[in-house]
């Protein structure tokens, strides 16, 4: 029984995950070209032709700008919720009926011993969703894009080996950015992104014994860093009791280059 994943791009430039079981294999999110895409899966030595379908967690550009393309030139299933799938209609071209299925909010689906939960987050589209996946006794969760992390977020998400977790920005450095002031209030919203702050403050409170790895993820180009996101996070962290390293990793995500191929 395994489960692998890898992150293949993050940042506000574009995002993509995949995640592989024994049976099935899927791509979550693809926010850059089809090429981008290819050559991201080549790197990873995967073939996307084989891909059991794409999951989409919400409408925004920097989510689904290769989504159309691919699903059509590899004859994918797309699943996406019903809201969301309006919102997508007219951004990633026409879509054939037999590639198109609802994934619905706070559902589980399973595909063989596969099994994906989606569940709700805050943030400033039609209705967005991510997901977590299980297989086993592994868990892995996957959570950007949220203003805040609630605590029905928290109970489905808890305790699982490896996140993919949103640390977004360092809030002086975007108080004292280039944003316009109405970019930057609704960053800081809740229906925005998490700071590093809040990020680890949230992984404090879901973390458990079995949590072996943390990825860092959704990096803003303009408003953070590897080093100071990852300084901050394990900062945090400290001020919790919590010594990384030690219960677990922090490990960082690209824009461009995607983490190795890892095993939950």
């Amino acid at each position: 029984m395994s489960l692998h994943f890898s992150v293949l791009a993050s940042g506000s430039t574009g995002n993509a995950v995949y995640v592989e079981s024994e049976e099935h294999s899927f791509l979550v999110d693809a926010g850059l070209s089809g090429k981008q895409m290819e050559s991201l899966f080549q790197q990873i030595d995967r073939d996307m032709g084989k891909l059991s379908g794409i999951l989409v967690t919400h409408e925004h550009s920097d989510h689904i700008k290769g989504v159309g393309i691919i699903a059509r030139k590899y004859r994918l299933p797309i699943f996406a919720n019903e809201k969301t799938w309006q919102a997508m209609d007219g951004l990633i071209g026409t879509i054939p009926v037999e590639q198109k299925f609802t994934f619905d909010m706070e559902t589980v689906k399973s595909f063989g011993s596969l099994s994906i939960e989606s569940f709700g987050v805050s943030h400033d589209a039609a209705e967005p969703m991510f997901y977590t996946f299980h297989h086993g006794d592994k868990k892995l969760v996957l959570i950007t894009d949220t203003g805040y992390v609630s605590d029905r977020m928290k109970g489905i998400i808890s305790n699982a080996d490896m996140y993919v977790f949103e640390s977004n920005h360092d809030v002086q450095m975007l108080r004292m950015g280039r944003y316009p002031w109405n970019i930057k209030r609704r960053i800081l919203s809740d229906v925005g992104h998490v700071s590093n702050e809040d990020a680890a403050i949230a992984m404090s409170e879901v973390a458990g014994d079995r949590t072996k790895r943390i990825y860092l993820a959704h990096l803003s180009l303009d408003n953070n860093m590897k080093d100071l996101a990852r300084m901050s996070v394990s900062q945090t962290l400290e001020g919790k009791g919590i010594q990384v390293g030690e219960q677990f990793s922090l490990f960082d995500t690209d824009p461009k280059i995607p983490t190795p191929l890892t095993a939950v």
